[in-house]
């Protein structure tokens, strides 16, 4: 199952490498486990919980024309990404709420 959050932002720069940066990471149970090219667009990285309860990935993506985070939380073998998406939808209003403008999330079977 995957499922897609959009975080629309205001002007600025790239939030997938301040959330890549932050040490607030952990407060929310999140870690960084992989980044490719870091500083340049595009690229991206991965986090994952430190929770054992919330199994799966996030990879993350960063658009500067759109000024849009995406974020797909990919999970298997039936694992439910309730808790995954709860912890980053609660990082992302807790640390970057003055820059996002709006969060969407879609599921994908």
């Amino acid at each position: 199952m995957q499922t897609v959050i959009h975080v629309f932002c205001r002007r600025g720069r790239s939030l997938r490498e301040r959330v890549a940066r932050d040490g607030r990471l952990a407060k929310y149970g999140l870690e960084v486990i992989r980044e490719k090219q870091p500083g340049r667009s595009p690229g991206w990285m991965k986090l994952r919980s430190t929770r054992g309860a919330a199994p799966g990935v996030v990879n993350i993506e960063w658009d500067k024309d759109l000024n849009l985070l995406t974020c797909r939380i990919v999970t298997k073998l039936g694992n439910k990404p309730k808790r995954l998406v709860g912890d980053l939808v609660a990082y992302f209003l807790g640390a970057h709420w003055s820059r996002a403008e709006a969060l969407s999330i879609a599921l994908r079977r």
